[in-house]
């Protein structure tokens, strides 16, 4: 049996190797189809993995507490903002907390010198550095006391430093923000784009009392995030915080929430799951190629059966069984999807690692998905090839001999 398969092997391999073109040609469909399903696979488990990265990056068992009633994706209805008050009884009566960072953000432009920038200020305290998980590159974080007074001083983010100072160190120069003249303190390490392609460096935050005084106007809080403790459950976290707002907020039994708490794992769980089902119905799609190449190669090997026709008749007449023709014309369809399978895996390969430095995602080798879409590539070249092959091995010896 082992000698029999052998035998066919070599006489598929010289068969395909007197029409290299066609032969070519044929594994074309199964190249195309076998790439684009690990491309797109590879590509889309690398943006599954950045999108974990990136709201892991935003910091640890990060908690976001908005005022609104969420209302649908991305939606919610207005409601009265927090104040200052409200992160203070967050920190004081919710225990496992590692840090609570109230925030009001707006759109301004900032000058230094001849140089402006259109950016985001936020106002926040100290805690904002370590409940976001930055880290400071240059100079130093927010005291109490500028804090507590709201001293004119800011910290930068990498984009702002590059625009309003160049490749200048920006400690202890001033920048202005409407009317108020900032000291830059501090410079944040850089963060890179957001999943949602937002630049994470351009951002100068400012104490939140002098935000609330002269720029906003007001003592509003619109987000307070809240980082707890390693090993503490965030569900539990939620849960005291809800049950707290809804205090402080004055809200009945019978009333809905008129804020939302938001944890990130779930929007890095939703994302990806997100990410993921697009992935596969892309991957899905893709693989109708390599049904077309089946039906290529079917449509190659009826031709060979018809040109091989004598060739077929003497090896029946001189003795070889049905079940010899038979599996030298499907090895033949194997050999074909299978190097068609191979030259797919191996074009994929160096498209995906481009394509993922080019995307700035990661490159993710996804084995399983390799050895799948060989294993198709193989079974494409079994279900297509039996056709033609049933139908060399039934041939009739004398009339194939009469064949010209």
């Amino acid at each position: 049996m082992i000698s029999m398969l052998a035998n066919a092997f070599l006489l598929a391999l010289r068969e395909l190797r007197r029409n290299v073109m066609r032969s070519v040609l044929t594994m074309l469909g199964i190249i195309i189809g076998v790439a684009a399903v690990i491309i797109l696979v590879t590509l889309g488990s690398g943006a599954t993995r950045q999108i974990t990265r990136q709201i892991a990056s935003l910091g640890s068992n990060l908690l976001i507490v908005t005022p609104g009633r969420r209302m649908g994706p991305g939606q919610s209805s207005g409601a009265a903002p927090f104040k200052l008050a409200d992160a203070e009884a967050i920190e004081r009566d919710v225990p496992g907390l590692a840090g609570v960072a109230p925030a009001s953000s707006t759109a301004i432009t900032a000058i230094h010198g001849n140089s402006n920038w259109s950016t985001t200020v936020t106002g926040t305290t100290g805690q904002f550095v370590s409940v976001t998980n930055r880290r400071i590159a240059a100079g130093r974080s927010f005291s109490a006391a500028e804090v507590r007074t709201g001293g004119s001083v800011c910290i930068i983010g990498q984009t702002v430093r590059a625009k309003l100072f160049g490749d200048q160190d920006p400690i202890g120069k001033r920048i202005r923000l409407q009317k108020i003249s900032c000291e830059v303190i501090g410079l944040f390490e850089a963060k890179g784009q957001s999943s949602m392609g937002q630049d994470q460096d351009d951002l100068i935050i400012i104490p939140l009392k002098t935000f609330q005084r002269r720029i906003a106007g007001n003592e509003y809080v619109n987000m307070i995030m809240v980082s707890a403790k390693d090993g503490v459950s965030t569900e539990r976290v939620r849960r005291d915080i809800r049950a707290l707002m809804r205090v402080r907020r004055h809200l009945s039994s019978g009333q809905e929430d008129d804020f939302n708490v938001m944890d990130t794992k779930e929007i890095a769980a939703m994302l990806a799951s997100t990410t993921t089902t697009m992935t596969m119905l892309l991957g899905a799609v893709a693989s109708v190629s390599l049904l077309v190449g089946g039906i290529g190669i079917m449509n190659i090997m009826l031709v060979s059966v018809t040109e091989r026709t004598r060739e077929i008749g003497t090896r029946l007449a001189i003795g070889a069984l049905e079940r010899e023709v038979l599996l030298q014309f499907l090895i033949e369809a194997v050999v074909l999807s299978s190097c068609g399978g191979l030259a797919g895996i191996v074009i994929a390969l160096v498209t995906s690692a481009s394509l993922a430095g080019r995307l700035q995602v990661p490159f993710v080798l996804n084995i399983p998905i390799i050895l799948v879409g060989f294993a198709f590539a193989a079974g494409v070249g079994v279900a297509f090839g039996y056709l033609p092959a049933r139908k060399a091995a039934r041939l009739d010896p004398i009339e194939a001999l009469r064949h010209e």
